[in-house]
Parts: C-alpha cells; sequence; structure tokens
C-alpha cells in the first residue's frame, strides 16, 4: 500500500510568523505520527524560513516512523543529513529562494552532480530519491545516478485533474511505468490533496510513498489534524 508521509513545514511557518513556540513543531511530528502518518516529511531551505535545521536535529530522535529530509544539496544542507541520517533523502532542484518546489531535476544535465550525492548519502546507509518531472527520459536518466527512487512531481498533475482528469494522470503512467522498466521505486509530491489522491493512487501503479503538506495542514485546520489525517489515508485505501 502507499505510505503517507506528512509534511510539516507549514506547521513552523505558522510558528515562525509569530515567534516563540506555538504551534510546536516537535509535538506536531509525534501528533502526526500517532495519528497514523507512516512518514514524516520536512524541507529545511537555507534561510530556515520554515523548518530550521535544529528541528530537524531534534525530530528524529522522537519519532519512529520514517523519516524524509527533502532539499537541494548545498553543503549545510549535506551536512545536516549525514548528521541526522534519515531513512530518506530526497534531491529537489530548488533554489535557496523558491518559495516551493516548482520542477523536477534535469537528470540528464545534472546527472555527475546527482550521482556524487547519490553516493555520499548511500554510503551512510540513506535512502536516496530524485525529484523528477514526469518524463520517462528523466526517470531513465535518474536510474543511472543509482538513486533507490524518484518522486514525481504532481503539480500538473493536480493543475488538470478538474478539467481532464484522464488527460491530467497520461504521463505520469508513462513516468511510472519508466520507473518501474529501470528498476526506481517510485514516490510522488506537491499538491494531492483529498480531491485527486485517490484517483492518482488508483493509476499510478508501483506507487510506494506520496509526501503532502500545504493541502493536509490547511484541511486541518477545518477538519482537525487527527481527523484530517485519517481522511488522506482514507483515501489511498479507496
Amino acid at each position: 500500500m502507499t505510505r503517507l508521509s506528512v509534511n510539516i513545514n507549514k506547521i513552523a511557518t505558522l510558528r515562525n510568523a509569530r515567534g516563540g513556540n506555538i504551534p510546536d513543531v516537535l509535538k506536531a511530528a509525534i501528533d502526526c505520527q500517532r495519528f497514523g502518518a507512516e512518514g514524516i516529511t520536512v524541507h529545511p531551505r537555507p534561510d530556515e524560513r520554515h523548518i530550521r535545521y535544529q528541528d530537524v536535529r531534534d525530530i528524529k530522535p522522537i519519532i519512529t516512523t520514517e523519516f524524509n529530509i527533502e532539499g537541494y544539496p548545498v553543503e549545510s544542507f549535506i551536512e545536516l543529513v549525514l548528521s541526522v541520517k534519515p531513512q530518506q533523502v530526497t534531491l529537489v532542484p530548488d533554489p535557496p529562494d523558491a518559495i516551493t518546489s516548482s520542477s523536477g531535476w534535469d537528470t540528464i544535465n545534472n546527472k555527475d552532480l546527482l550521482k556524487r550525492m547519490v553516493a555520499t548519502f548511500k554510503r551512510e546507509g540513506i535512502r536516496t530519491s530524485i525529484f523528477v518531472n514526469a518524463d520517462p527520459e528523466m526517470v531513465k536518466h535518474a536510474a543511472d545516478t543509482g538513486t533507490d527512487r524518484v518522486e514525481l512531481y504532481t503539480e500538473p498533475y493536480a493543475s488538470m485533474f478538474k478539467v481532464n482528469p484522464e488527460k491530467a494522470i497520461e504521463p505520469f503512467i508513462t513516468a511510472a511505468d519508466a520507473a518501474k522498466q529501470v528498476g526506481l521505486g517510485l514516490n510522488a509530491g506537491h499538491d494531492l490533496n483529498l480531491e485527486n489522491l485517490s484517483y492518482f493512487n488508483r493509476h499510478i501503479p508501483n506507487l510506494l510513498e506520496v509526501s503532502i503538506g500545504h493541502a493536509l495542514i490547511s484541511d486541518a485546520l477545518y477538519y482537525g489534524l487527527e481527523n484530517t489525517i485519517q481522511l488522506y489515508l482514507q483515501q489511498l485505501r479507496s
């Protein structure tokens, strides 16, 4: 079954907007796990505008579920991941000032960099995933880096879903098939929500994990965090 990893960046954004420790990011990580999340995802950026590097260090020893750290491999990020040793690191091509992820890696032109990064993390026993667009060529070239998985960037799917779900899902089915052909595990994330998640999960073969943050935390404002996590899990089981 597809695992749900909850990205808690937005909880940290709310905390940082006011200062202090409300809401408590560490408690949120524990609660997400207690409410059924099968993973916790964080995406620290160099300016620490949401999740801080110290948050990442503090979360790892207090959770028992999978810990996934996303980010662009600047030196400080590499050092953080190697010191924390999460179960998974997801490499994303965001520049430091990006508001959010907006594209996957060009795994052809960045292959040498990605090879070095994958080897660095895998030497420490950390599973690696590379964020890619739903392009079979990008998926196939990702396999050349030695990565364990790719994560499909799903914003294009989410944007088209309401208009034409069949057309929206087509390139993702093709990309998933490409991942299977080259022996890569498959994750997905970005703008997946309660409206489009079940359809995506039912049509994408061999999907191992989805990482969801913004929509899930926003829904929790209305439904409560525990109920919201259960609603997302139901979408993955339907």
